[in-house]
């Protein structure tokens, strides 16, 4: 693959140098689908060993395909986190489930989560009629094994009367990572012999200003919640790497006047928390000094808009 940068032409596998897998050694991608907020990027955290998808308590919180890379000693698995599947309300929806959609498709196993903790509802019956005629291994996960009642007994019975019988069924806690080893396992098992897609010591095939962009939004989710929820988009303006520091710009889109007033606060208060919590975690990202700024800039109606919506990052997968 071959592609060109400040007029400069690179060959990937010049720059990622993959070596030979040995005998018998697996490797495949997993989807990782569900409906909203059911712990689908925590999983995804936990199972690769570092924190590359945002979390929230806000539903919906994940909008791109976010590929994490676990390379274990028997096997090399790609898991795909798909936004929360959900009946859409507006243009950036559609394009969400859509994604999602096609993610299922080009996996080599789906990974069905649900939330373990309450009985099974209209959401999980639609992805279970989504997923009713995939000809590849399916596994269902109930998430959320640490909130569970300690009498568990109707929430598995509402689960047990929607999924497929031939369904693999684990329990386990995205959050304590409790079970999460037979769940790797069960993965490994459904998996066919195969080569090493990445590097061994790569854990995401996203680019690092993408996960700064992901890390500043999910400080708007935790920080403002439902006063700001999902009308907010991130561009990485500039990076400049120095020798002691990394200088970001970065400018927050909204879609309404009020928006911008609740992200800036008073005085700028809440801009600056934002700005604060999220330069700590992109330093952890990069392993270094950061200077953060942050601008807010209005876009009406940018969800609705497919032009507006690419512009931001957000299109059909192909």
């Amino acid at each position: 693959m071959i592609f060109v940068e400040d007029s400069k032409v690179f060959d990937v596998s010049e720059i990622m140098s993959v070596p030979a897998a040995p005998a018998g050694y697996k490797s495949g991608f997993v989807g990782i689908v569900g409906r909203p907020n059911v712990g689908k990027s925590t999983l995804m955290n936990q199972l690769v060993g570092q924190k590359i998808a945002i979390t929230s308590p806000v539903a919906q919180t994940t909008r791109n395909r976010l590929r994490g890379i676990l390379t274990a000693p028997e096997a090399q698995i790609i898991f795909v986190d798909t936004p929360g599947i959900h009946k859409p309300h507006h243009q950036l929806g559609k394009v969400l489930l859509q994604n999602a959609q096609i993610a299922i498709r080009s996996v080599d196993v789906v990974l069905f989560v649900v939330d373990g903790s309450v009985v099974a509802g209209g959401g999980d019956r639609f992805i279970v009629d989504l997923l009713k005629d995939v000809e590849i291994p399916v596994i269902f996960g109930l998430n959320k094994l640490d909130e569970q009642p300690a009498d568990s007994g109707a929430i598995d019975r509402s689960y047990e009367q929607i999924v497929n019988p031939q369904w693999p069924v684990v329990k386990f806690s995205a959050l304590t990572g409790e079970g999460v080893a037979s769940l790797q396992q069960l993965l490994v098992d459904n998996l066919e012999e195969g080569p090493y897609y990445y590097p061994p010591d790569l854990v995401t095939d996203q680019p690092e200003r993408f996960i700064m962009g992901e890390l500043i939004r999910e400080q708007i989710l935790l920080l403002t919640r439902e006063e700001v929820p999902h009308s907010v988009a991130i561009a990485i303006d500039l990076v400049e790497e120095e020798p002691k520091i990394t200088r970001i710009l970065a400018t927050i889109h909204v879609e309404r006047d009020s928006q911008k007033g609740i992200l800036i606060g008073k005085s700028g208060t809440m801009l600056k928390s934002i700005g604060s919590a999220a330069r700590e975690q992109i330093q952890k990202l990069i392993e270094g000094k950061v200077y953060l700024e942050l601008f807010v800039k209005v876009q009406p109606k940018w969800r609705q808009s497919r032009t507006r919506l690419a512009e931001l990052g957000y299109r059909v997968e192909e």
